[in-house]
């Protein structure tokens, strides 16, 4: 695919002023056709209804709710069957809420032995969205000091479980990725943080980080990527425990496949093998 329609993409689903009419506008002045578009947003965008890698046959999967702002906040819960106390993994959707996909990973937390929560951060606004559109436009909605507390707030649910062992992490993707950053500058009591092209913290708040970082980017993903340079010469300076990865010929998202075009398989293996073996050197 036309490496500027999949940019194009990308600058759509993270602005929140170009409409979907303009996006398709722009990308049918790319293909030349209308029908050649419609091919395009099929590989494209995500398909919520492809089948996910993990099943929930051999795990226990509920939904809970936990106190929040301005309403109570709705999560997905995933850990193995066995009862007993487990280090726990925070996943961090993108800007679209909680979804299939990222159930799908919490599940494959879960399947390498960890208690998964996959909190949905739109659930505090205390509505539903017909479609991904409507999702992506109610980040707007969210004052960026509640959404911090509402995730705050997943640890502190955590201690109130029997099968949770005390130690957490988090591992997040795109926005979610930037929450990830965000925890970690946030608790202190994190173990592990994990983020997948993801927006950077303020190079003056990277003192404040006692988790151990791990980093994944795509190459080609250059508007995330400008952040990188000052992230790393900060974690640096104040001496934080990181391991930072870059995927060559990766795009954004490259660990999502429910997006064809953007999905990149090696890179999603690989990647989120170093993320298990992350949290096995940090969490067990």
């Amino acid at each position: 695919m036309d490496q500027k329609i999949i940019n194009l993409y990308d600058e759509y689903i993270h602005s929140a002023t170009i409409t979907r009419a303009d996006f398709l506008k722009r990308v049918t002045l790319i293909t030349g056709s209308i029908a050649l578009t419609q091919s395009v947003l099929s590989q494209i965008e995500n398909n919520y209804t492809k089948p996910g890698l993990t099943t929930a046959e051999d795990l226990f999967t509920e939904y809970i709710t936990y106190p929040g702002v301005p309403n109570e906040m709705k999560a997905y819960i995933a850990r193995p069957k066995e009862e007993k106390k487990y280090a726990a993994v925070i996943v961090i959707h993108e800007n679209r809420g909680l979804n299939a996909h990222i159930e799908d990973v919490a599940r494959r937390a879960a399947t390498a032995g960890y208690l998964a929560i996959a909190p949905n951060a739109l659930s505090a606004l205390g509505k539903t969205f017909a479609n991904e559109d409507e999702a992506r436009a109610a980040f707007s909605e969210l004052k960026p000091e509640d959404n911090l507390k509402n995730f705050i707030g997943a640890f502190d649910y955590l201690k109130t479980r029997k099968d949770f062992n005390g130690k957490v992490g988090c591992v997040g993707f795109c926005w979610g990725g930037g929450m990830s950053n965000n925890l970690a500058v946030n608790i202190p009591d994190l173990k592990a943080a994990v983020a997948f092209y993801g927006r950077q913290p303020a190079a003056e708040d990277v003192a404040k980080i006692r988790a151990a970082v791990q980093l994944h980017y795509g190459s080609l993903d250059e508007g995330v990527n400008k952040g990188i340079p000052a992230y790393e010469e900060a974690l640096k300076a104040n001496k934080i425990t990181y391991e930072l990865y870059m995927y060559e010929g990766a795009n954004h998202a490259f660990h999502n496949d429910t997006s064809p075009a953007r999905y990149n398989e090696a890179a999603a293996k690989l990647a989120w093998q170093r993320t298990l073996e992350f949290y096995a050197k940090y969490l067990k």
